[in-house]
């Protein structure tokens, strides 16, 4: 089989992780969890060149100064800059337009944590060998709590290395989510996808077809600047905004998934950051300048300014320089809300 061909992709403003993620410097391009950013990370899980091709990146004009300082350690990589955001499904379109239409794209998310890189390419193995037999593949990660954040796909009948998608099922509340992980059949939906470029791309056209002739079109009147590929400003404003599972996975026939056990999170909260960091005995993660007393489940992330803490428990508390957030942990998904965050 040739090689599977990452397709990374770098865009949103991280809200959720303000003060320490912002507009101009967003999650991906922070080191949340020990020294790399999560984008570096994420092309270190697919560095090995006997797996995988040089990646192609998909990112905006605002994150591209990011993505090529980050991407200095990633040989041959590729950037496609799109005129403006347009959710998953155009970004994915816009990368499998310009790959060979045989090539097997493995699409990441660049701000996603994984501690088992080892897991992580065997899954990637068996969803390539599923997407070159033109399946779409998801993978499905192992539920490990009743998470309410996250979309869930149930699986159905087995298939050589994964199984066909039952069904995609959107973020439930907390009872259903209880039946989810109860069940054993349902498994989170971590956004990374195998596709192989022309099927998805058939399937695209098939079921958005709309949005697959812009991308076509703004391919097509692109322009290429050395390492960086440009589509058409005005063909691409014309596209439609919607995710890929919307607009393509929840719509295929030939939609299977691979499970992958591989210690992943989306660090969409503090609260996950907390919980994929390895904490003290009490649960308490620290990084920078702290002492906490009598705590437990306790974040701390300071840039400068020491911190102590007395007795608290499941709060998160972060400086990132004239700016400070302090919240329960039960309030961290609401953290994009506050002012400072949607205003940064």
């Amino acid at each position: 089989m040739s090689k599977i061909v990452p397709v990374i992709l770098c865009g949103g403003s991280g809200t959720r992780l303000w003060p320490r993620s912002r507009k101009t410097k967003p999650k991906p391009f922070l080191p949340l969890i020990g020294e790399r950013t999560m984008f570096e990370a994420t092309l270190g899980r697919c560095a090995d060149a006997a797996q995988f091709a040089p990646p192609v990146v998909v990112t905006g004009t605002d994150h591209l100064e990011h993505v090529e300082d980050q991407s200095k350690a990633a040989p041959g990589a590729t950037v496609i800059v799109e005129p403006q955001a347009k959710n998953t499904a155009a970004a994915i379109a816009l990368a499998a337009a310009r790959l060979p239409q045989d090539a097997v794209m493995l699409v990441c998310p660049s701000d996603h944590h994984i501690a088992d890189e080892q897991a992580f390419r065997a899954a990637a193995a068996a969803a390539a060998r599923l997407a070159a037999e033109d399946w779409l593949v998801a993978f499905g990660i192992t539920a490990t709590a009743p998470e309410t954040g996250y979309g869930y796909i149930r699986r159905g009948e087995a298939l050589q290395g994964g199984y066909r998608v039952e069904s995609f099922v959107e973020k439930p509340d907390l009872d259903r989510a209880r039946q989810f992980l109860a069940d054993g059949n349902y498994s989170w939906n971590g956004g990374i996808f195998a596709f192989r470029a022309g099927n998805f791309l058939e399937e695209l056209a098939r079921h958005r077809p709309a949005l697959a002739a812009a991308v076509q079109a703004a391919v097509a009147g692109g322009r290429e600047d050395g390492a960086r590929f440009h589509p058409d400003a005005a063909a691409f404003a014309a596209i439609v905004s919607e995710s890929v599972d919307y607009a393509v996975m929840e719509q295929t026939g030939r939609a299977a998934m691979v499970p992958a056990s591989m210690g992943w999170s989306d660090i969409g909260s503090w609260a996950a950051l907390r919980d994929a960091t390895d904490g003290d005995h009490d649960g308490n993660s620290v990084r920078g300048r702290a002492e906490l007393v009598d705590c437990r489940g306790v974040l701390v992330d300071s840039d400068g300014p020491r911190v102590s803490v007395i007795g608290l428990q499941d709060v998160a508390i972060v400086v990132d320089g004239d700016e400070v957030l302090v919240t329960s942990m039960e309030g961290a998904q609401k953290v994009g809300k506050l002012g400072g965050a949607a205003n940064q």
